[in-house]
């Protein structure tokens, strides 16, 4: 689709795959390709996966931009969050396929979305933002509270902690992690049943579920700080 993200539709599944050949950061290039590709789905596809590269699903926000003039950051990090609840209030199932680290702003992609698997490797997820000098913005730490194990919530916000995909399924970004060798099948499978559900009546309950969620972090939006 672009030279960030390539978009497939086979099977009434739309792939989303980054690939930026650095770190799948959420530049406004990027986020303007993964918004553009869920446009896409939206009118073509049942179910939308979105994944990374081997090895890497996303380093986060630009930090280029993060440590430029702030009307810059300003509108990145608002674009990071029109794009994080287009995901998570998208009118089809979404699951994250987690092929490596996914930290910062990548971490916030998986509690974004309905389904997350993880394949399992020595990667790191986490919200690493106060350990790198920045505050999570309200939307991220909705986000987080939302998709979370409460019993983990302070310590993989307020204290930066990063996890194995193993752990991060009992923490709650991920809800399975496989081997590499099962992690396609694992994916598909996923993808299969998802794709069965009754579409009017998946999209009802996900506003009843997540309304409320969406009401807070849109109220927030214009009081946070442009930090990420």
């Amino acid at each position: 689709m672009t030279d960030f993200v390539d978009y497939k539709l086979k099977n009434g599944v739309a792939t989303l795959r980054m690939d930026d050949g650095k770190a799948n950061a959420f530049g406004m290039e990027m986020m303007a390709a993964l918004t553009a590709g869920l446009d896409r789905a939206a009118a073509l596809a049942d179910v939308v996966v979105i994944m990374g590269r081997p090895g890497l699903l996303s380093g986060g926000f630009d930090l280029k931009v993060i440590n430029g003039p702030k009307a810059g950051v300003r509108a990145m990090v608002d674009a990071g969050a029109a794009l994080l609840l287009k995901i998570y209030m998208h009118p089809q199932p979404v699951i994250i396929a987690c092929t490596g680290h996914a930290v910062a702003a990548g971490a916030l992609l998986l509690c974004a979305g309905d389904y997350r698997i993880g394949v399992s490797g020595d990667y790191k997820i986490g919200l690493n933002e106060t350990a790198i000098g920045l505050s999570l913005p309200t939307f991220g730490l909705e986000l987080a509270r939302d998709r979370l194990d409460n019993r983990y919530l302070n310590m993989a916000t307020l204290g930066a902690e990063l996890y194995p995909p193993t752990m991060a399924v009992t923490v709650g970004y991920l809800d399975q992690a496989e081997r590499p060798g099962d992690f396609n099948a694992a994916l598909a499978a996923k993808a299969a049943q998802l794709r069965a559900l009754d579409r009017e009546a998946y999209v009802l309950a996900k506003q009843r579920l997540r309304g409320a969620q969406e009401a807070v972090i849109r109220a927030s939006l214009h009081d946070d700080q442009p930090e990420c």
